[in-house]
């Protein structure tokens, strides 16, 4: 796991790549679908290839929680990463069976809370990519990380 970053650790420009890579497999596209998007081209292969997609693709929700474990896996905030709202969320290619995903994330502003004391609000956008370096997904989020000042554990950095 990567070190432990406070919001003082965070600036505009910085980047996370993924640490690993995650393979979506057609099992898991489905179940996924029949849990909680179920379209046709989510659920069943044969009424895929008839589609608009012309094949069976994950959820746009299940491309969004993949990337979602890869940042937390890639940005180690202390005490968690806790999500302050999505600005943006675009899915511009299908996401397919066996399609292997990873991560960018680029920090785009940082700034104390007004109203949540002792954090800070980290804005970022993160970009999929599949095997082929196509974009599958951008995202535009906003998270809060604990400020290093107001944590009596916290270890000033070496």
């Amino acid at each position: 796991m990567p070190q432990e970053l406070y919001f003082e650790d965070f600036f505009p420009g910085q980047t996370f790549d993924s640490v690993s890579t995650y393979r979506v497999k057609a099992e898991e596209i489905i179940s996924f679908g029949k849990r909680y998007d179920p379209q046709p081209f989510h659920i069943d292969e044969a009424a895929g290839r008839s589609s608009f997609f012309n094949g069976l693709t994950s959820s746009g929700w299940l491309t969004a929680a993949i990337a979602m474990r890869l940042r937390i896996e890639s940005i180690n905030v202390v005490g968690g990463m806790i999500g302050a709202g999505v600005e943006e969320m675009r899915w511009t290619k299908p996401v397919r069976p066996d399609d292997s995903l990873r991560t960018h994330s680029e920090i785009l502003h940082v700034r104390r809370s007004a109203t949540k004391r002792g954090y800070g609000i980290v804005r970022s956008r993160t970009t999929v990519y599949n095997q082929r370096d196509e974009i599958v997904m951008q995202a535009i989020v906003n998270f809060l990380a604990r400020l290093r000042s107001d944590d009596p554990a916290a270890t000033p950095p070496a």
